[in-house]
């Protein structure tokens, strides 16, 4: 059915709220931003064509109330709502609620992010379209003794995962059964306070497997295109930290394998719109459905670089009920894309948030050069919300100019005010194994844990340098209690690294 489209309500902040506000400039479509009284002076604010307040800062009383966002919608004459990503993106009674309110919901159907959107019900979908799965349950545990009897079917390591979780929210590493107990319940009431629902499931730990997910659309003619591959290994706890495409291990064959699974899986469920599937890939190239994700992407810009399409615009003309118009063999990959996630926060003192104002921002461009941002000099980031600030993605005919041009990018980024983690990724991209691609999902952490034990002995090593110095200047032979002021220094240093890491 073909649907008229004239004024797009975002339901969102921050950068992606402004990417989506540009797509729909480009179309001719107004726009209109919400916004908390935190964001009362956001950049999405100052670019929408109009706003209006949801409500207080927290985003229970702002963002996530789907009744204030209908309500604005209603008031402005709003005849569609995109809602990026987060915050009510994967929401079907949200969904559910702007189709009864007569208004366009740019996203799936609710049916479909039903089936898809809960993890549990999506690994059965999966079973049912014949796509393989990491081995566990399929259905939300209800006891840690249920749970101790899978694990124990399918073997240590294992996973505790939140049925309705992302973000690595509700989600527990188990190596052996007597933690098990423990963990089931830390992972079930993480779950309960993050998603309104503490039920958790469990499955196989893939050890170092390599985390590589495809990019789908599909329109309501029952037309569904892979749009190539995303690599997302490096991640902290469970987050994603770097996204490139495409993966530097997945070929021709293993891209088109894990591609028509995707679409499979998504057709089987009625699925419109965008919409991505992730995958586990392990050393032999075997591939694992891990979960589909019923919204657009964080990192979509590097499916948008490689592709040469506009997914946000695609999004919008899909909701119209217009047709793809692309065939699967119009979906050419060319070049090679990275996107960092620039955020407040401090890595050197457990990546905590970094509020504040921004002081200065000396943003990086030249060629290859796309940033999404969300924030402007002057702009006080708040503590309530997710502190990522932009996107930086770098584009080049090959990964090797890619991580170059992305080095040149983050030496121009200057963010006064406030920490960010720009450094963290200056000591990525400059690793050999990152250069090689030699990743999987604990490279990170293996990373973090080497440099640390670098930092350590470089203080270790600078106080006995200082000491021998003063010894020198002073004429005296090295005495004990300097060793022990020595030794007490290492004490010192490795306590404040175990405070920097808990």
């Amino acid at each position: 059915m073909r649907r008229t489209i004239q004024k797009v309500l975002i339901a969102n902040r921050g950068e992606i709220a402004l990417r989506v506000i540009r797509a729909c400039r480009e179309m001719g479509l107004r726009t209109v931003a919400v916004y908390s009284d935190a964001d009362r002076a956001a950049l999405h604010v100052l670019h929408a064509d109009e706003a209006y307040r949801l409500g207080p800062a927290p985003a229970s009383e702002s963002y996530l109330r789907g009744d204030l966002i209908l309500e604005a919608a209603r008031h402005c004459g709003a005849d569609a709502v995109h809602p990026g990503y987060g915050f009510l993106s994967e929401n079907a009674e949200f969904a559910e609620a702007c189709a009864t309110a007569g208004v366009t919901f740019i996203g799936p159907p609710a049916n479909a992010m039903r089936v898809l959107g809960s993890k549990t019900r999506a690994r059965q979908t999966a079973d049912a379209a014949g796509i393989p799965r990491v081995p566990g349950s399929v259905t939300g545990l209800t006891s840690a003794e249920e749970a101790l009897k899978v694990a124990e079917g399918i073997g240590f390591p294992v996973m505790l995962k939140a049925a309705a979780g992302g973000g690595g929210k509700g989600m527990r590493a188990v190596a052996a059964r007597e933690e098990l107990a423990a963990a089931y319940a830390a992972a079930s009431s993480e779950a309960e306070r993050s998603f309104g629902s503490g039920e958790v499931y469990i499955e196989k730990l893939i050890e170092q497997p390599r985390h590589i997910e495809i990019q789908l659309m599909a329109d309501q003619y029952g037309r569904c295109l892979y749009l190539g591959e995303r690599e997302c290994s490096v991640q902290r706890r469970h987050q994603k930290v770097i996204e490139e495409a495409p993966s530097a291990v997945v070929g021709e064959d293993l891209r088109r394998r894990m591609g028509e699974a995707a679409v499979r899986l998504a057709l089987s469920a009625g699925y419109v719109n965008a919409g991505t599937v992730e995958f586990l890939v392990d050393s032999d190239q075997n591939f694992y459905f891990l979960e589909m994700n019923t919204r657009l992407q964080v990192e979509h810009p590097v499916t948008e670089l490689v592709t040469g399409l506009d997914l946000v615009r695609m999004q919008i003309r899909v909701a119209m009920g217009e047709p793809l118009g692309l065939k699967q063999e119009d979906v050419q990959l060319r070049g090679h894309a990275i996107e960092c996630r620039i955020y407040a926060e401090d890595p050197e003192n457990s990546f905590f948030p970094s509020p504040g104002l921004i002081t200065r921002l000396v943003q990086p461009g030249g060629a290859g050069i796309r940033e999404d941002c969300g924030v402007y000099a002057g702009w006080t980031v708040p503590l309530e919300y997710d502190p990522m600030l932009s996107k930086l993605v770098a584009f080049a005919e090959t990964r090797e100019l890619a991580i170059d041009r992305m080095l040149r990018a983050l030496d121009e980024y200057v963010i006064g005010g406030i920490k960010t983690n720009i450094g963290l990724f200056r000591r990525i991209l400059n690793d050999p194994d990152f250069r090689a691609a030699r990743i999987d999902t604990g490279y990170l952490e293996r990373l973090l844990a080497r440099a640390a034990s670098v930092d350590e002995a470089t203080v270790a090593d600078e106080v006995v340098a200082i000491a021998a110095a003063l010894l020198a200047v002073s004429g005296c032979e090295r005495t004990p209690a300097v060793a022990d002021s020595v030794q007490q220094s290492r004490w010192a240093t490795a306590g404040r690294q175990e405070g920097l890491r808990t």
